[in-house]
């Protein structure tokens, strides 16, 4: 059975922060999103790369530059950024396993896999129900849920980390000018 992977929950929580950086007016580069998330600078970099394809995220060039935000978070649903991660799989892959009954021996009968069975009827109730409740959270949601959760100096503080990560990448760049 097919699931959403731990790509897609990293690439909305380095969404999220995108919705914050937006408020200081501030694209986040792959490397910072990594380094607030504790993960790979290079798995950051392929997950974006999925969501600058979908239409998700706006790569913004130059030393100051980062990834923002390509539509307004209330534009921009959970589902959206599930299918650009992970691509649109079924969650269930019927086997046909009705069919393979001992007692139908080498003959086996039409109605046995005549149609869908009820097992892979409610599978695709349960996906399209899945498909609706996060077609139904937009990254605006995600974003107050979060909110609301955490202490409010946890966003100052992010906004904080953020503002202070574009001179140190100034410096970098310039450091490799240099060289």
């Amino acid at each position: 059975m097919a699931h959403v992977s731990a790509g897609v929950e990293y690439a909305l929580h380095c969404l999220l922060t995108l919705v914050e950086a937006e408020e200081i007016g501030q694209p986040a580069s792959a490397r910072d999103l990594a380094e607030l998330q504790k993960i790979s600078t290079d798995f950051v970099a392929k997950l974006f790369t999925k969501l600058q394809k979908a239409g998700i995220v706006a790569a913004r060039e130059g030393i100051g530059g980062g990834f923002a935000l390509a539509r307004p978070a209330t534009n921009i649903t959970v589902l959206e950024v599930t299918e650009a991660i992970d691509g649109r799989k079924a969650l269930f892959e019927c086997k046909q396993i009705r069919g393979q009954c001992a007692v139908f021996g080498d003959q086996i009968p039409a109605w046995a896999e005549d149609g869908v069975c009820s097992i892979h009827a409610v599978m695709i109730e349960a996906e399209k129900r899945a498909r609706e409740v996060m077609g139904g959270h937009t990254l605006a949601n995600l974003a107050a849920r979060a909110a609301s959760k955490a202490p409010k100096e946890h966003a100052e503080r992010v906004k904080d980390w953020l503002s202070g990560r574009t001179p140190q990448r100034r410096r970098r760049g310039l450091l490799a000018n240099a060289e």
